[in-house]
C-alpha cells in the first residue's frame, strides 16, 4: 500500500514492475477474442492504450475505471489472484 497526498492507495503488479491503482481496475480480461482486439485497435487510436508487457507477448487487457486499457504479459488468472490478494477478502 502506497500513500498519494496523504490518502493510501492499493497498487497491484501488472508484470516487469509495472503497477495499477487496484481500485482502478474494472476487469481484466483474456486477448482471444475479437471484441478484445477490436478494443485495443481504438484505444490505440484514442490514445488510452498502455502496454507493459515490455516486449513480451500480451496474455491479458486491463481495464480501468477511465477507460484506459492496459496489456500485460501475465495472464488474466494471475492477475485476477493479485487482486483478490491486494483488495483484501471478499465482502
Amino acid at each position: 500500500m502506497s500513500k498519494v497526498n496523504g490518502t493510501a492507495v492499493r497498487l497491484m503488479n501488472v508484470g516487469h514492475g509495472n503497477v495499477v491503482v487496484a481500485e482502478q481496475i474494472v476487469a481484466i480480461v483474456a486477448l482471444d477474442s475479437l471484441p478484445v482486439k477490436r478494443l485495443i485497435e481504438n484505444a490505440k487510436r484514442s490514445t488510452k492504450l498502455i502496454d507493459a508487457t515490455n516486449g513480451r507477448r500480451t496474455r491479458a487487457v486491463i481495464v480501468t475505471e477511465s477507460d484506459h486499457l492496459i496489456l500485460s504479459s501475465l495472464e488474466p488468472a494471475t492477475l485476477a489472484q493479485r487482486l483478490a490478494s491486494d483488495r483484501g477478502p471478499a465482502e
